[in-house]
């Protein structure tokens, strides 16, 4: 699963541990929340889904 998950701002993050719990339900091999998912969203996906959580940048380059 990658994409910006738009959890950033006073009226998204008080839904960031549902959205992940729901994701997790999902079971996705990789996680991977993009720059608009926001920080905070980010860190709490590295602690819930660390076998999944795979951090991207600029020039980030995956391989399926």
């Amino acid at each position: 699963m990658i994409g910006g998950f738009h959890l950033t701002g006073p009226l998204f993050e008080p839904i960031i541990d549902r959205t992940i719990s729901e994701i997790k339900k999902i079971n996705p091999k990789i996680v991977v929340p993009t720059h608009c998912t926001g920080s905070t969203a980010m860190f709490r996906f590295r602690q819930e889904m660390p076998e999944a959580f795979v951090h991207n940048c600029v020039g980030t380059k995956f391989v399926f």
